[in-house]
């Protein structure tokens, strides 16, 4: 199936590609309230959830997903994304964040038994490495069973 990438920031125009698009698999990716209204009322099939730009609170992580993001994403059916490009271009301390992030939405999606895929635009990855690396990270085999 075709994927269509939606980085849009104005919800109307997010809703009018939506509709134009009904036969494409939808990734879509933007900021945490963009996100999620457009989990609430739009049919994605995938919610890619960026860890680049984040800044962690003092005692805690600011992953971009929480309890109710994945009650939401259960619901609807929706595969949350790692961007698999922010790994591979991220060095040092900041790598270590990322993944950090990512292993605590990991944790929230087998909690929630919601699937988890790598999401690559620059880098084409074998599915035995995409399998790898969510085992090393800490996705159960189920849920990396259904890796692409």
């Amino acid at each position: 199936m075709e994927q269509l990438f939606i980085n849009e920031k104005d919800f109307n125009k997010i809703r009018k590609i939506i509709k134009e698009n009904p036969k494409r698999e939808i990734i879509f990716s933007g900021d945490d309230e963009l996100n999620r209204k457009v989990l609430e009322k739009e049919k994605i099939d995938i919610l890619l959830i960026n860890q680049k730009e984040r800044k962690d609170y003092d005692k805690e992580r600011n992953s971009g997903f929480n309890q109710v993001l994945a009650k939401l994403a259960k619901k609807k059916n929706v595969i949350i994304g790692i961007n698999l490009d922010e790994i591979i271009e991220s060095y040092g301390k900041e790598r270590a964040r990322i993944i950090a992030r990512i292993k605590q939405n990991i944790k929230i999606c087998n909690k929630n038994k919601l699937y988890m895929e790598f999401v690559s635009f620059k880098y084409k990855k074998s599915q035995i490495l995409k399998k790898g690396l969510g085992l090393v990270l800490g996705m159960p085999t189920w849920m990396t069973k259904k890796l692409k």
